[in-house]
């Protein structure tokens, strides 16, 4: 700040001269002091100058309503959305998000850095003000091809970055715990810069768990169970409490809050689609679900923006208070958190859940043509097994775990699946689509319910290659030929016919559409895949696949290079 700035600010705060804007007639969320109080917020240069009776240039009245800090979500993949960085800033900021942590995780899995360079080039035309973690795990493991490689001699330039505030999470837990040299690299790399590091460790405990936050990791977002969130909280980690549109652990977490432990703990979406912001919201939602679970409301806002300012060393913002940047969110009442007004730094937004702002994008065509795939046929999707007698990922409902199962199945002469219309188990395909490798593995997949055609989606975390469920292989292979065609996104086939689809151009993974128009596709898809394909209508057939290629989420996975078990963290046979 240059003096003249620093002089006018104090000059603001002691009331010497007029505030740029002052919101009058406030109920102001104190979440130093854990209390609501009235009074007036004088704003500066986008700075708050100061809580109290004041005058300003423009004044407008709040009519009583709660002045909280902006809300602060610590950790969101935007890709995850479906949706470029300036659409998920007009979808956000009307639900009073002022910052955002995002991970840019899938798009660097598809273009390396050139697919940060994007994001953050992107994320400029908005409002919301957009941080970014860098992704720790390019590829998330060795056992697969993904688009890129980023090592630690690949992170330092990036990790210099102003607004690149450390490494994401650090999916490749056993390589910390075993110390394996390129995570050790890594993790160097972002200690000698001075950034932190988000960590990934569902199910890791004792010894295990130690060693991981020992390294250094910071936080975890992958808590769904008390003990795994009293064990972090223990060991000094923030706990990232996680609602989105795929993992529901919020209501669980939250009820492991203390007075004693809710310093440590934030709130965080990780993946959330339109539909869900549409009818859910965002962190006003998250906030919602606190309050009805016991949480006092100001120490829920803490959760929301303070607890998270703090953890990502993010010091300029917080809370309202001289000095701190003015990012404030209107609200209604403390217990549905409806959002009247949004300003940040200063500037109102949104208002009455409309962004105020135009939407600009920004040239894409450094990340679409992202489909590169060679010697893919019908025929590439044959098994050669020698025994029916079968392990299958068994889906959980509401669940990004999986089982490992066992099953009998009937073989062709040639050792290739027969479909039973009785058993509710398919054929599961991973092609892989970044350096035409040729790469195709199948698998067996049990609970998808799938009783016609294929489901094909260029969306399959983490490194994105083509994942595909069908009843044969006819009906795969055209749904994979129609997604090549269509350059990514999400393809359904009956009679192989493309009946529905979904194009995501950018990187294969995102629309280059608006929130609405990807909202209504997913509803379309997702009605067609339970009403034509006979898909279960207990799971989500678009979030619950693409999670099936992801090796770091137990038990048993499958990607372009075989069929993986997460708990030995080694391939196995398809074979029982």
């Amino acid at each position: 700040m240059k003096k003249e700035q620093l002089k006018k600010l104090i000059d603001t705060a002691a009331g010497r001269i007029p505030a740029d804007l002052v919101i009058k007639n406030c109920k102001v969320i104190d979440v130093y002091s854990g209390t609501v109080m009235k009074g007036d917020i004088a704003v500066c240069d986008g700075l708050i100058a100061g809580v109290g009776s004041y005058h300003g240039v423009t004044e407008t009245d709040a009519e009583g309503l709660y002045a909280s800090p902006g809300f602060i979500d610590s950790h969101i993949h935007i890709e995850s959305c479906f949706v470029t960085p300036e659409e998920i800033g007009r979808l956000l900021t009307p639900h009073g998000a002022t910052t955002i942590i995002a991970d840019p995780h899938e798009i660097v899995n598809v273009c390396g850095i050139p697919g940060l360079d994007y994001m953050m080039n992107a994320s400029a035309r908005t409002a919301l003000d957009i941080k970014f973690m860098l992704p720790s795990c390019v590829p998330a493991t060795c056992f697969e091809n993904s688009g890129a490689v980023v090592d630690a001699s690949a992170m330092s330039e990036p990790l210099g970055r102003k607004d690149v505030l450390g490494l994401g999470e650090f999916m490749d837990y056993p390589g910390v715990v075993n110390g394996v040299e390129g995570d050790i690299d890594k993790l160097c790399t972002a200690s000698e810069t001075g950034k932190i590091i988000d960590g990934h460790s569902p199910g890791l405990e004792g010894l295990a768990l130690n060693a991981y936050a020992a390294a250094g990791v910071h936080d975890d977002h992958e808590c769904s169970t008390l003990k795994e969130m009293q064990e972090r909280i223990s060991r000094g980690m923030y706990v990232l409490m996680r609602q989105g549109s795929a993992c529901h652990d919020l209501r669980t977490l939250v009820k492991g809050v203390t007075d004693e432990n809710s310093r440590r703990c934030l709130l965080c979406s990780d993946d959330r689609q339109p539909r869900t912001i549409f009818e859910e919201g965002h962190i006003d939602g998250h906030l919602s679900i606190c309050v009805s679970e016991g949480i006092d409301p100001v120490a829920a806002v803490r959760m929301a923006s303070l607890n998270a300012a703090e953890c990502f060393r993010l010091y300029d913002r917080g809370a309202i208070a001289p000095g701190l940047r003015a990012d404030i969110v209107l609200l209604e009442d403390l217990r549905d958190f409806h959002v009247r007004k949004v300003y940040i730094a200063g500037e109102k937004v949104a208002e009455n859940g409309k962004y105020l702002r135009e939407v600009r994008r920004i040239d894409d065509s450094s990340v679409r043509s992202s489909m590169h795939v060679s010697n893919f046929s019908e025929e590439r999707l044959k098994m050669h097994l020698k025994s029916g007698h079968v392990n299958v990922i068994e889906l959980c409902p509401g669940s990004v775990v999986t089982k490992k199962g066992i099953a009998d199945i009937r073989l062709t002469e040639d050792g290739d699946f027969i479909r039973d219309p009785g058993a509710d188990i398919v054929k599961l395909a991973v092609i892989e689509r970044h350096h035409n490798t040729g790469n195709v593995a199948c698998a067996l997949l049990g609970g998808y319910g799938i009783q016609h055609g294929a489901a094909a989606l260029s969306v399959a975390h983490d490194s994105h290659n083509i994942i595909a469920a069908g009843v044969d292989n006819h009906e795969i292979a055209a749904a994979v030929e129609a997604l090549i065609r269509q350059e990514g996104g999400i393809v359904l086939v009956k009679d192989g016919q493309v009946i529905d689809s979904m194009p995501m151009p950018i990187a294969g993974i995102m629309s280059d559409q608006s929130g609405e128009w990807v909202s209504e596709r997913l509803e379309s898809l997702n009605r067609n895949a339970a009403d034509v394909l006979g898909i279960n209508r207990n799971i989500d057939p678009v979030m619950t696949l693409c999670f099936m290629a992801l090796p770091v989420i137990p038990h048993i996975k499958l990607t372009d290079k075989g069929l993986f078990d997460g708990d030995a963290f080694a391939f196995m046979d398809v074979e029982a």
